[in-house]
């Protein structure tokens, strides 16, 4: 998420920069346009970038489609997969389309922690 609580484009490419190099806690959604219940969450994710913008948490969005090399390289087989990331690892992963209050949880879990 940019600093004013838009959700990051993440790619293969900027996945590094945005991600990977960062010790903010980072929380990225997997997902793929076809995919109905990934479209089902977006508006929740979107939701959450704004408001955890001004509590460190950084949000982004990776189609698997269009950047398959890094989906592969966490081992992303289900969407919508929500990970999340502090200092390029992954701490938690969320699959499938869970509401709003469960991803709170592990947002407020990993931000105290």
């Amino acid at each position: 998420m940019a600093a004013d609580g838009k959700v990051l484009e993440i790619t293969d490419t900027n996945f590094g920069e945005e991600v990977r190099d960062r010790d903010e806690l980072s929380m990225v959604d997997f997902w793929a346009a076809w995919c109905g219940p990934c479209r089902l969450i977006a508006p929740l994710i979107e939701q959450l970038a704004e408001d955890y913008a001004d509590r460190g948490l950084r949000v982004g969005k990776l189609d698997v489609d269009s950047n398959p090399q890094t989906a592969s390289q966490f081992g992303v087989r289900s969407i919508p997969t929500v990970l999340f990331f502090r200092n390029g690892v992954v701490v938690d992963k969320v699959v499938g389309a869970v509401p709003r209050p469960h991803l709170e949880e592990k947002i407020k879990q990993h931000l105290a922690a």
